[in-house]
């Protein structure tokens, strides 16, 4: 349930009107936005007399919630939620992209694909230390020594750092990381979304192999209710019968996702295609939907890496992706003309 404050409202008349709330068991969230505030009411509501509580003098009007999730339902917080990292932001019109390899294999690896991304225009840079493999026998990533590796790359650049984070034992590890990964695997893994909810740094969760949207934004919804409201939302594709890609793009989650919550939405063309000559259509799709962002694989020497390298940018190939995107931002952001 939210309730939708009148114009004008005083600070005491506000705390007033929140304590109301509690005295009916139901937890107040206060959301100020440009054009008005909003009391979202988390608990059980059914108790609670919508036709009383519009007849008092600090409420416009009520309305019910009917979906399960409520801290990032739109319906909660109108506007665009706006995710800050190291003067990086998502969300509210920008569009941000991160960039780097699968994963962390040496320095001088991440140095030079760091250095080619940000003359590009990436704005954060991103590599998997430890790595979720299908197989056991798969390289796993070079855990703290990676963390460590890429801790360099933003002191050397002054770009934060996305990196995946499996385990909340190794949260310790992950001081000098600005964002932290929920991979797909891992989205509903409520254990580590309640101890990420505890802290204070950007998440970027991953949709799941095969969750639906609905299931994707209740899993933000565990990180946001412990506490933690900085969450960014990603599409990288869910699993189908089809084999010609790696997964199956749903491009139509992002205006989805754009009418139902507030929060940030990126897109992962990577994982969603697996396949290099792929990667910058869908990335242009993504851009033409609507998404605040992309994450995307790059490595200067694809044939050789650790990992995914059958999916990574070369950055050559990265450069000219981004000048397309530029273009294609700008056809779907800029107001028309007449004439």
């Amino acid at each position: 349930m939210i309730a939708i404050v009148r114009e004008g409202i005083t600070q005491n008349g506000l705390d007033e009107l929140c304590e109301y709330f509690k005295s009916q068991n139901v937890q107040p969230h206060v959301i100020v936005g440009e054009k008005q505030t909003v009391v979202g009411l988390i608990g059980d509501t059914t108790s609670i007399d919508i036709h009383l509580l519009e007849s008092m003098d600090q409420i416009e009007a009520v309305r019910r919630v009917s979906e399960p999730f409520k801290k990032a339902n739109r319906k909660f917080h109108p506007d665009d939620t706006v995710v800050e990292v190291g003067g990086v932001a998502f969300g509210g019109g920008s569009f941000q992209v991160m960039a780097g390899p699968c994963s962390v294999e040496s320095e001088e690896q991440c140095m030079i694909i760091a250095e080619a991304a940000k003359k590009s225009g990436a704005t954060v840079f991103r590599g998997g230390a430890f790595k979720p493999r299908t197989s056991p026998y798969a390289f796993q990533g070079m855990g703290k020594d990676g963390l460590d590796i890429l801790a360099k790359v933003k002191r050397e650049f002054g770009i934060p750092i996305v990196s995946e984070i499996m385990d909340a034992r190794d949260l310790p590890l992950f001081e000098d990381i600005d964002i932290l990964q929920v991979g797909a695997r891992n989205m509903q893994n409520f254990t580590l979304l309640k101890e990420l909810g505890k802290t204070d740094k950007p998440i970027l969760l991953k949709r799941g192999l095969a969750a639906t949207i609905d299931e994707l934004l209740m899993a933000a919804e565990y990180i946001m209710a412990n506490g933690n409201e900085r969450v960014m939302l990603c599409e990288r594709g869910i699993r189908s019968y089809d084999k010609r890609t790696r997964n199956v793009f749903d491009v139509s989650a992002i205006p989805v996702l754009r009418e139902l919550t507030h929060l940030p939405i990126i897109a992962d063309p990577s994982h969603a295609t697996g396949y290099t000559r792929l990667v910058a259509p869908v990335a242009y799709a993504a851009a033409a939907a609507g998404a605040d962002g992309l994450e995307v694989e790059v490595h200067h020497d694809p044939a050789h890496a650790a990992s995914d390298g059958a999916q990574a940018l070369l950055p050559e190939q990265f450069d000219e992706m981004m000048k397309r995107l530029a273009l294609i931002r700008s056809a779907v952001t800029e107001p028309i003309t007449e004439g």
